[in-house]
């Protein structure tokens, strides 16, 4: 049953999350988390950084990571597991297929007509929405900890959150070098 369930979710994330695989984390996070308890935050947190140093496009990482550990949480056997990935990655990305298939000829028939373009303007902000929550979803106390349980753990935390977001946003720093450079400072600074 949790093979059903996995694809329906899945499934419906992939039909509803504009804006790519940033935009569909907080989606597949409120799912797998807050609504179906097949992981805890901490995973999902663990599974978003799995996702990012992986190549391939977060969304379908983190989809496939999910399948996984959903699977292996509800206590079956690796094998099944497998078949679990497998499962949430392709009901990502059935939709996006469907839908091309289904659009492609009409919207470049129709695409820089007045609906289409208005259409696109108002999903600009919805996605910019979507990336929001999906940075302020992650900012839980077990990625940070709180100042009165692990002080030092809460301080490193946000420096090392004001550090990334300063050198990729301002300094252009490439997000994969971040990546390696808050790894080693985590090492450093948590070991």
């Amino acid at each position: 049953m949790i093979f059903f369930w996995l694809f329906v979710t899945f499934f419906k994330i992939g039909l509803f999350g504009f804006g790519g695989g940033y935009g569909m984390l907080s989606l597949i996070q409120n799912e797998t988390v807050e609504q179906w308890h097949w992981m805890t935050a901490s995973e999902f947190t663990d599974i978003v950084a799995i996702s990012q140093m992986t190549p391939g496009p977060i969304g379908i990482n983190s989809a496939t990571y999910c399948g996984y550990t959903a699977i292996i949480n509800a206590g079956y056997s690796t094998p099944l597991a497998i078949l679990g990935s497998a499962t949430a990655t392709f009901a990502l990305v059935l939709p996006s297929l469907i839908l091309m298939i289904l659009i492609s000829k009409m919207f470049m028939k129709y695409m820089n007509t007045r609906p289409v373009q208005s259409v696109f303007q108002g999903l600009r902000p919805a996605v910019v929405g979507l990336l929001a929550a999906a940075t302020l979803l992650l900012c839980t106390r077990d990625n940070f900890s709180t100042p009165t349980e692990n002080p030092w753990q809460f301080y490193i935390s946000v420096a090392l959150f004001l550090v990334a977001a300063f050198g990729t946003g301002y300094l252009k720093i490439n997000p994969i070098r971040m990546i390696c450079y808050c790894a080693v400072a985590g090492l450093l600074l948590f070991y």
